[in-house]
């Protein structure tokens, strides 16, 4: 995989520096640069390591994460609801998005749990079904 290399320029532009600024923290070591002919380069990783947070390019991601508790269940419907879910992930396509399900069954307190994880959509339309099963 390239890894990829900015100038001083671009650097200068990304964290509303002067580019002189920027020259000085390479050559006082706070920014870790490799040396083409006369110009710098600084890759992504050492930027990243002088601003102490990685560069947000792209869109925004969204993302659930749910635990569902349904109370009063008995091994019987817990079976049912967790088959329910398992269908529910096996017809969805890649493009629907990211998706990760789990369910936990405690027999002694008869209380079933379904951890949810994704992306915004898929989560809800899990959820809305998961509302309508157990409701119904």
């Amino acid at each position: 995989m390239p890894q990829e290399l900015y100038s001083v320029e671009q650097v200068a532009d990304r964290l509303g520096l002067h580019v002189r600024t920027v020259r000085n923290y390479v050559r006082d070591g706070k920014l870790k640069a490799v040396r083409i002919g006369k110009q710098y380069r600084i890759a992504r990783a050492d930027l990243e390591a002088l601003t102490g947070r990685p560069e947000v390019t792209g869109e925004r991601q969204l993302e659930v994460s749910s635990i569902v508790r349904i109370d009063g269940v008995d091994r019987l419907a817990a079976d049912r609801i967790g088959t329910l879910v398992l269908a529910a992930l096996q017809g969805r396509r890649a493009e629907d998005g990211r998706l990760r399900v789990e369910t936990m069954y405690d027999e002694q307190r008869s209380v079933l749990k379904v951890i949810v994880l994704g992306d915004l959509d898929p989560s809800a339309d899990l959820l809305k079904l998961i509302s309508a099963y157990a409701a119904g």
